[in-house]
């Protein structure tokens, strides 16, 4: 299959407004679970999942936690400006840029961008009972320079030298819900629109099929027999880029930050490199680690930026019949190339690989990691349904059809798929 040139409207389907679901069921773990086991369809409901899962399996999920990171500011004028933060630009680094205290900078989408021309916007706010100003200045030369797409370089400061950028973010920033869902944020998102699980901040939106689990559920899993993991990706508002080009090919992934520690990766070697992935951030996180082992047997030497996956590079490098890329003659196993990064991590005494990753995950595209998935329904012709598709090998209709005729809910705080090609 000629992945890039897929056409996108093969992967519409008419999904009625009513459907989406503006809030979720309560408790979370109440939601319907759709079963597609080997191309058989059935239903359950989510607590039921250890049922359906078996001992010996690696479970991994997505331990990321949605920001509070809308901020809104007045102009003299009136006029509302909202800056949403996308990614941190100094410092670049997540968990220091939420500890820094008086300045930090980030990329930023800009609402109603033309009524801010010049000058600092300002923001009165309240943290442990102290009046503190907080200041942002748009820096246009280097938002030249730096931004990506829609994204502004803004410098913020704040007179309070022992308050950190997390605590005002707790404080003035708004929770992002999804757009599609067409109403306010509400303070019961605050918990709801955050897995259990959830630890490291960064995402402008959550990893959504982790939001039907529960305590309760998580813990029957692990006495069934089900060990888990964590790794981290940064969701980006790049997850709700509607596909606008007719073919794929004209559609570009956005960049996002992944974290993958060292117990993790030594844990999915002795698993034979198979995981059972929660959620497409979890999918796209497994799946990259196979070309990151592959760029480290290209080049033993790469530094941390030039293990960046690229979009097409499942599509591009040279492969066998099996997916795997050939290097010198011979195919990189999935265990070969986790045991690279391994190898990697230790010749720098790292813990951890940090990178980012662009992968889009297509029709024509073989799996290497995950051999279970755990989804919510996505949007019609979105890379998130031609992740699906790819998955289970192209039976995605049946899925949806059945959803849309038995009554389950769509999008980010809709119910979940169990998928077992």
């Amino acid at each position: 299959m000629d992945t890039k040139h897929i056409q996108i409207s093969d992967f519409n389907y008419p999904l009625p407004a009513e459907r989406i679901a503006k809030f979720p069921v309560t408790p979370r773990d109440h939601s319907k679970l759709l079963i597609y086991d080997h191309g058989v369809v059935n239903e359950d409901i989510f607590y039921n999942l250890p049922k359906h899962l078996h001992s010996g399996i690696l479970m991994v999920a997505n331990n990321t936690r949605v920001i509070q990171a809308r901020l809104h500011f007045h102009k003299d004028t009136g006029a509302l400006i909202e800056v949403f933060l996308m990614e941190p630009a100094a410092p670049s680094d997540y968990e220091q840029i939420f500890q820094t205290t008086g300045h930090c900078s980030w990329l930023c989408m800009i609402g109603n961008l033309k009524k801010w021309k010049e000058g600092s916007l300002q923001r009165e706010f309240t943290v442990n009972g102290k009046s503190l100003m907080l200041k942002a200045t748009l820096d246009r030369e280097r938002s030249a320079h730096s931004a990506t797409g829609t994204n502004y370089w803004v410098d913020f400061d704040w007179d309070a030298p022992s308050t950190s950028f997390a605590e005002i973010l707790d404080s003035v920033g708004e929770l992002p819900i999804p757009p599609y869902l067409n109403r306010a944020t509400e303070e019961s998102d605050k918990t709801t629109y955050q897995t259990v699980y959830s630890k490291i901040k960064g995402s402008v939106a959550a990893p959504t099929a982790g939001l039907h689990f529960t305590n309760q559920v998580l813990e029957a899993i692990e006495r069934l027999g089900v060990e888990r993991e964590e790794v981290t990706l940064h969701v980006g508002a790049g997850t709700f880029k509607p596909v606008k080009s007719k073919e794929i090919e004209g559609h570009e992934m956005h960049s996002e930050f992944i974290c993958v520690h060292r117990h993790t990766l030594q844990n999915l070697v002795k698993h034979n490199a198979c995981a059972f992935a929660i959620g497409t951030t979890s999918v796209r996180t497994l799946e990259s680690l196979y070309y990151v082992g592959v760029a480290i047997a290209l080049n033993p030497t790469a530094n941390e930026d030039q293990l960046h996956v690229e979009q097409w590079a499942p599509y591009d490098l040279p492969h066998n019949d099996e997916g795997l890329v050939v290097v010198n003659g011979s195919p990189i196993t999935p265990v070969q190339a986790i045991n690279n990064i391994i190898d990697w991590l230790d010749r720098d005494g790292l813990e951890a690989l940090h990178t980012s990753t662009q992968i889009i995950i297509a029709p024509g595209y073989k799996y290497k990691i995950v051999k279970m998935l755990l989804t919510n329904f996505h949007q019609p012709q979105s890379t998130l349904l031609l992740l699906v598709s790819a998955f289970v090998n192209g039976d995605w209709r049946k899925i949806y059809d059945y959803a849309l005729n038995h009554g389950f809910r769509f999008l980010s705080y809709g119910d979940s798929s169990l998928l077992i090609p």
